[in-house]
């Protein structure tokens, strides 16, 4: 069976076929987690994509909150989107170097959170590109003409911490959890300051990468298989559902893949461990 939403996914060879037409425009959204060691800034100006704008997922964000990389208001996202040429009228195809798990998916996610839907994931990232010998540039971007963004929010994709906790008694939603399972169960470290591990009560688990084919290039696997790995965690991705992880990155990768299976509401909790396991009134499994 093939994917209901598929043009929010395509291939290196279709980007490369379009890579100077003038309504395509090229996201770099490759991130770090401080532990990592790296700045994200560092390996975009060592290569990217020609034509690429960089998406600083800690700068496009509310700064104000102690959260990481916590949505932006409306004003904040169009302001920076004008300033970097990206708006109204143009597709925007983003990529990262972790097939969309360095937040490719999670700006994909933004974009359609402020209402801008015609926007795709590169399928296999920024390696598959380099893989395939495909050309690059380094550097800083080029100044982009500026362009108008409409924001308009859409909440159905988006949730908050209260709205958790009020879906732990209604259990209108499934809860699915995009960590690793060392990490769901509770026996791994967390990469944020928190007080407590574990899971979120009823939440289930689809480790992000589970639905990446690193066998062929890193790309997402094929619907039956995504459909496959969801059913086996009991997980019905076409029923409302809102995914969660370390701190709203890779949860986007799976409401990625439940919008490809035809899922468009499939909403992404921001806070998430970050902030589930820093509160004292957020129950734990």
């Amino acid at each position: 069976m093939s994917f209901k939403n598929p043009q929010a996914l395509v291939s290196t060879e279709w980007l490369a076929e379009h890579l100077n037409a003038p309504d395509v425009h090229i996201v770099d959204a490759t991130y770090f987690l401080p532990v990592e060691g790296k700045k994200a800034i560092d390996a975009y100006h060592e290569a990217h994509i020609p034509g690429a704008q960089f998406f600083d997922v800690d700068e496009i964000a509310d700064e104000k909150n102690p959260l990481p990389h916590m949505v932006p208001s409306a004003e904040k996202f169009s302001a920076r989107m004008r300033k970097l040429g990206l708006g109204d009228g143009c597709r925007i195809v983003i990529y990262d170097t972790r097939n969309g798990g360095c937040a490719a998916a999670r700006v994909w996610w933004t974009f359609r959170l402020f209402g801008h839907d015609d926007v795709a994931v590169l399928d296999g990232g920024f390696g598959k590109w380099l893989a395939e010998g495909r050309p690059t540039e380094d550097g800083p971007a080029a100044k982009p003409q500026e362009r108008h963004l409409t924001a308009r929010i859409n909440h159905f994709i988006l949730r908050d911490k209260g709205q958790m906790l009020k879906n732990i008694e209604e259990r209108r939603e499934q809860v699915v959890d995009a960590r690793a399972a060392v990490r769901y169960r509770g026996e791994g470290e967390e990469p944020w300051p928190v007080i407590k591990v574990g899971r979120i009560p009823n939440s289930l688990n689809v480790p992000w990468d589970s639905l990446i084919d690193t066998e062929n290039g890193g790309v997402f696997k094929s619907a039956d298989d995504m459909r496959e790995i969801f059913n086996a965690a009991g997980v019905d991705p076409r029923k409302p559902m809102v995914a969660s992880c370390g701190s709203g990155v890779t949860a986007a990768v799976l409401a990625f893949a439940a919008y490809l299976l035809g899922n468009n509401d499939a909403a992404v909790y921001d806070g998430s461990w970050a902030e589930w396991g820093a509160c004292e009134d957020t129950p734990v499994e």
